[in-house]
């Protein structure tokens, strides 16, 4: 998902003023067999598919209506806290992880119907995004997380024929891409702005570090996460990376022509390479976030939630265990290239047989959910700060994270 909204308290606050309160209230229940329109909210490109599957749905379910409402990214966190507000939520609605506690606070999400939905189908982090202090409020629809795209070719020009499997290898490869192959960067990682943590992740979560562990606590001076702000802004010291990266920059493009290496990216970069460059292909590859104590990456993705006020909660938990069971999964990656949640989805077919798809799932497998927190979007500004200070020069790690840990323990308590 892209966020948006840069203080998630601040739609708590607008909701609060309009009378919503954390307990809300739960409408009566029609029967899901009955004769009922759904109201779907679903963002960005997702909205725009689902409309497809709903009439699919309709088919074998004569008596639903299922109305869907594209909404973009960009105004997606306003119309929710509108809604909330005015208590005009739409039956079912997707939501990113980084919504599920501030609208669980709220008080307008119905729990998941953990009878129906069992969280051992899902990948754990999956599941984990939209659980709020030991609930869980979303159903997992679909799931990304970061890997290491390489350009093999150039990799080969510079004398290394493996991807790299820990930061040292990393960073010589990202070395010899520059000494030997000559490549104007090392490795393309964000310096600084808006979510420069989601490039700051691979390196804190696989050396072990948090920003904010299970306690609640504020833990983003630790050691471990030190030593990850160190080696990220190891790049910048020795220019491996560029310390000025305009706003909406494309990698894609350097990564084509060469200019760019290695990157980290998702799953759609799959797509946008073999359709935007294509003179590349078979010329780069995918591998597992690069280890320190292990290879851990972010987990990001969307999930399903019901509206506590909804009248047609039986019907909207079908249509949900619809949109998440293996077929239903699978048939949502063909249709979009969104990463199954659902485990069972990469059993077969494509998920089955694409190499570097399951390096994906691998990767998966270890991923690491962000804390479900009201906050957590003014919490990562913090330490976006952080990494900005020690890539420009401008602070030590030491110094920088223990700026970020006396402001984010003023926002945790």
């Amino acid at each position: 998902m892209s966020r948006t909204a840069r203080t998630a308290s601040a739609g708590i606050a607008v909701a609060l003023a309009f009378g919503i309160t954390a307990c809300g209230s739960s409408g009566a229940d029609v029967a899901a067999d009955k004769k009922q329109t759904l109201t779907v909210w679903a963002m960005g490109a997702e909205g725009e598919k689902l409309a497809d599957v709903a009439k699919v749905y309709e088919k074998s379910h004569p008596n639903i209506t299922v109305k869907v409402t594209p909404v973009g990214w960009d105004v997606a966190h306003q119309k929710l806290v509108s809604a909330a507000a005015a208590g005009t939520m739409p039956d079912v609605a997707q939501m990113g992880g980084s919504y599920m506690g501030e609208f669980s606070e709220l008080g307008v999400l119905e729990p998941v119907d953990i009878k129906t939905f069992d969280k051992k189908d899902f990948f754990p982090s999956g599941w984990n995004q939209g659980e709020v202090d030991g609930t869980a409020y979303g159903v997992p629809w679909y799931v990304d997380t970061r890997v290491l795209y390489y350009r093999t070719d150039l990799a080969e020009k510079a004398g290394i024929d493996k991807a790299p499997t820990n930061w040292k290898e990393m960073q010589d490869l990202a070395t010899a891409y520059q000494k030997k192959a000559g490549t104007k960067w090392g490795l393309s990682i964000q310096p600084s702005g808006l979510d420069t943590v989601q490039n700051f992740y691979s390196f804190l979560y696989s050396a072990g570090g948090e920003i904010v562990n299970d306690k609640g606590e504020a833990v983003i001076d630790s050691p471990e996460a030190v030593k990850a702000l160190k080696e990220y802004g190891t790049y910048f010291d020795k220019g491996l990376s560029n310390k000025s990266v305009a706003p909406g920059y494309d990698v894609v493009k350097d990564f084509g022509n060469g200019r760019v290496p290695m990157f980290f990216g998702g799953p759609w970069h799959v797509t946008l390479l073999n359709e935007g460059q294509p003179q590349i292909k078979g010329k780069w590859a995918v591998a597992n976030v690069p280890a320190d104590k292990s290879s851990v990456s972010m987990a990001g993705g969307s999930s399903l939630v019901v509206s506590k006020d909804s009248e047609h909660k039986a019907a909207a938990t079908e249509f949900i265990k619809y949109l998440t069971d293996a077929k239903g999964q699978a048939d949502w990656y063909t249709r979009t290239k969104d990463l199954p949640a659902n485990t069972a989805a990469w059993t077969s077919g494509d998920l089955a047989g694409d190499a570097d798809l399951q390096v994906f799932k691998k990767q998966m497998d270890t991923a690491k959910a962000a804390p479900s927190l009201a906050k957590w979007t003014e919490i990562t500004d913090k330490v976006d700060q952080a990494i900005a200070k020690v890539t420009q020069g401008k602070a030590s790690a030491e110094d920088a994270l223990k700026t970020a840990q006396s402001q984010i323990e003023g926002l945790v308590k």
